[in-house]
């Protein structure tokens, strides 16, 4: 079961996850990949990265069309980077999960004496003995599947299987640019003629702080971390970055 969602569970809700049926039905699905961890890590990013840009350029007195112009090639830019760093950091993991099982393959092929010896040993630092660790080698190096996935996980350390490269890339991307875009929101608006909002800069910096503890506590979902901290510990990693930002526009705004 996923201990992230069961951790604070009533009793009577785990006693009924874990029935010989539903524990059946569970298992007989596969392993079940969420990609909100991706999501949450594109939003903070985006939001991050983005305020940033502004920040810089709202520093150097600029006006709103100059934001909206480099926070727009940033959100584009660092969100399309973000997501392909991501897919291609997947699908190696994938791709070293798939070289290790040839190389295992191979070697049960070419020396099974050997393979079962480090299988025999395996299970002898797992606490087998005597006739339990025979029957558990013969049972375990009698079906090659679970004789190959075995040496991967204890030999190696990998996981059997693991999400989508695509679909990790598309959740980064999509929340990089949705919570990205909130920080330029106020100057889009009087770009497109409400000159009646002042101090768009305000505006930006409210929301994205807004933004900011709501990916932050957004993020406590993965960690064993009080909501509330984790939303401020976003807050003020965004606003660090932000102020940052905002004082290399003031110290370089004479080259503006």
């Amino acid at each position: 079961m996923n201990h992230d969602n069961s951790l604070h569970a009533p009793k009577n809700v785990l006693t009924a996850t874990h029935s010989p049926d539903a524990i059946r039905a569970r298992l007989s699905d596969g392993p079940r990949y969420s990609y909100l961890k991706d999501f949450v890590y594109g939003a903070i990013d985006g939001a991050v990265t983005t305020f940033a840009v502004v920040s810089g350029v709202a520093g150097a007195g600029l006006p709103p069309g100059i934001i909206v112009v480099m926070g727009v090639a940033n959100l584009v830019g660092d969100g399309f980077s973000m997501a392909a760093s991501n897919f291609l950091g997947t699908r190696a993991e994938s791709q070293h999960r798939d070289r290790l099982r040839r190389i295992e393959e191979e070697h049960i092929d070419r020396i099974p004496d050997g393979e079962r010896e480090e299988i025999r040993q395996i299970m002898n630092a797992q606490g087998f003995e005597d006739d339990d660790l025979n029957r558990a080698v013969e049972i375990i190096t009698g079906d090659r599947q679970r004789w190959v996935e075995t040496m991967l996980k204890e030999e190696h350390g990998v996981a059997l299987a693991g999400p989508v490269p695509w679909k990790s890339a598309t959740a980064t991307f999509v929340a990089f640019i949705a919570i990205g875009m909130i920080p330029l929101l106020p100057f889009l608006v009087r770009l497109l003629g409400d000159s009646e909002l002042s101090a768009p800069y305000l505006w930006s910096t409210m929301m994205t702080g807004v933004a900011f503890f709501a990916v932050g506590a957004a993020k406590s979902y993965f960690v064993d971390q009080h909501w509330t901290w984790s939303g401020l510990e976003t807050l003020a990693v965004g606003s660090g970055a932000a102020g940052l930002a905002y004082l290399c526009g003031v110290l370089l705004q004479s080259f503006a």
